[in-house]
């Protein structure tokens, strides 16, 4: 590390980055963001001078040079991930980039023999880990609360979280709604789940209103111990409002997010964990971004351990590739 201060560059200032990474991460009084990349100059500028950036690039691999920087985070469109991972663990920088980790489990299968050979933090962002009630849920579930997780149900829908048109083309994006918002959804439930093994998955897709990547699916999951997952994800399906939806249920109890409720079953009796007060979905957004960014700089310091990891990544994106062939042949596969 060069400094007490943890030396943070970034590389893309789209939406994410911008409404994000740059306000959290400037009051994090232990961070610097020393330097920013991004292709369209007139944004470079803008960004920078809102943000008292002086290092600025329009090739990120010049940035890279910089030999103060400890960490990047990639913020850019999912086609340009592999190479500009594979430039940050070549210049030995940190990595956190936001999901999905890459395009496919091919690529994926890459950089994760890179960067297990490296000592690299490396994280993918996974931001629903990190709502606080997603941790407090959590916590009851490993606890034993609710008892052995039996069905986890979730859905989401909401518009496309890009308007651009790389989004909807598949040889740049990797795909529709299963790998903007399923990826999430899915990575939560497995997480919830410690990680269960798949045994198989069941899916069907719809084009709606798109022609090259799905814009609405339904799926279910198999794992090893009998349980099952079930996912509606649609950014056709919406109305005025965003839907989002969670809820697992255990041999003991049950809970749901939006509004975080929890309940256990003991006898004739139930105990109910619901808190008094609950954050509104605005402001769990912000705290899983606030949460996520503070774990990446805490992990780079040695301060805790790294989660949503380039082997749970690896993992996600095996399980992806499923999703989609299943969706392709129109039958359940089964996870070899």
């Amino acid at each position: 590390m060069s400094s007490l201060r943890t030396n943070v560059a970034i590389i893309g200032l789209g939406g994410i980055a911008q409404l994000v990474h740059l306000p959290v991460l400037s009051k994090i009084s232990d961070v610097n963001i020393l330097a920013v990349s991004e292709i369209n100059k007139s944004r470079l500028n803008a960004i920078s001078d809102k943000f008292g950036i002086e290092k600025r690039f329009v090739d990120y691999r010049e940035m890279l040079g910089i030999s103060e920087i400890d960490a990047v985070i990639i913020a850019t469109p999912t086609d340009t991930h592999f190479e500009i991972i594979q430039e940050c663990i070549k210049a030995k920088k940190h990595i956190l980039v936001e999901k999905p980790m890459v395009r496919n489990f091919e690529e994926a299968e890459i950089i994760y023999r890179n960067v297990e050979g490296s000592n690299l933090i490396f994280m993918v962002g996974m931001n629903l880990r990190y709502r606080p009630d997603v941790m407090l849920l959590k916590s009851l579930i490993n606890s034993g609360e609710l008892g052995d997780l039996f069905f986890i149900k979730c859905g989401w829908f909401r518009k496309q979280s890009s308007d651009q048109n790389w989004f909807i083309n598949k040889s740049k994006s990797g795909g529709g709604v299963i790998i903007d918002l399923g990826i999430v959804l899915i990575d939560l439930a497995m997480w919830l789940n410690n990680f269960e093994p798949v045994k198989s998955v069941s899916v069907q897709s719809f084009h709606h209103h798109t022609t090259d990547v799905e814009d609405s699916a339904v799926g279910f999951i198999r794992l090893g111990n009998s349980s099952v997952i079930t996912f509606e994800i649609s950014w056709a399906l919406r109305s005025e409002a965003e839907s989002f939806n969670f809820a697992v249920y255990g041999t003991k109890g049950s809970a749901q997010l939006n509004p975080f409720k929890a309940f256990r079953q003991i006898e004739s009796a139930e105990i109910d964990y619901t808190p008094a007060k609950t954050l509104n979905s605005q402001s769990l957004f912000k705290k899983s971004y606030e949460n996520e960014l503070k774990h990446f700089i805490g992990a780079i310091k040695g301060n805790n351990p790294v989660y949503s990891t380039v082997k749970d990544s690896l993992s996600r994106m095996k399980l992806l590739k499923l999703l989609y062939e299943s969706a392709e042949k129109n039958q359940e596969i089964n996870y070899l």
